[in-house]
């Protein structure tokens, strides 16, 4: 048994004999003979040129500028009067209005529209419909329109609109 215990005390002392960490240095000198030691050298650097960013008259997509400039503008700017008050049938979309038929009185041609199964008497420049709609003609068989309608950069745009006189089988629904 003393035997066994000496051969394995020498097999330990064997294996911690020699210098510490020596295939770790065997390693490193290695790979630094492998790594090759050119850099390349810096590219050139262009000079420094300033430039001057002007946009003032550029039109800003996120600012209101625009549509603010075009209120400010006097009338000539095609639009409707929003300071006049509304009348009642401007509180209905065009297609929720009927024409139903026409009167004449002292000369003068109006218009008969139902909306809500009540019937309202209109005539020349009366509006109608939320887009400014306002009569430009009354026939026996249609009130013409011309609405006025706000694009996207503030612009007022001016379209044709008509009510068809309603047939005999829809005037009973």
């Amino acid at each position: 048994m003393k035997r066994c215990y000496f051969a394995g005390l020498f097999v330990v002392l064997a294996g911690c004999s020699g210098e510490p960490n020596q295939d770790l240095k065997e390693w490193v000198a290695d790979s630094g003979k492998r790594v090759t030691q050119s850099i390349e050298p810096l590219p050139d650097v262009a000079p420094y040129s300033a430039f001057t960013y002007a946009a003032e008259d550029l039109f800003e997509p996120f600012k209101p500028r625009k549509l603010a400039d075009k209120q400010k503008q006097d009338s000539a700017n095609k639009g409707p009067d929003l300071s006049r008050r509304k009348e009642l049938l401007e509180s209905y979309q065009l297609d929720q209005l009927k024409f139903v038929g026409t009167l004449e009185q002292a000369k003068i041609s109006y218009a008969l529209i139902r909306a809500d199964n009540t019937v309202h008497r209109v005539k020349l420049g009366n509006y109608l419909g939320q887009n400014f709609g306002r009569i430009m003609a009354i026939t026996d068989t249609e009130v013409k329109l011309t609405e006025s309608i706000q694009d996207s950069e503030g612009e007022w745009k001016e379209s044709q609109a008509a009510l068809d006189l309603l047939d005999d089988q829809e005037k009973k629904k």
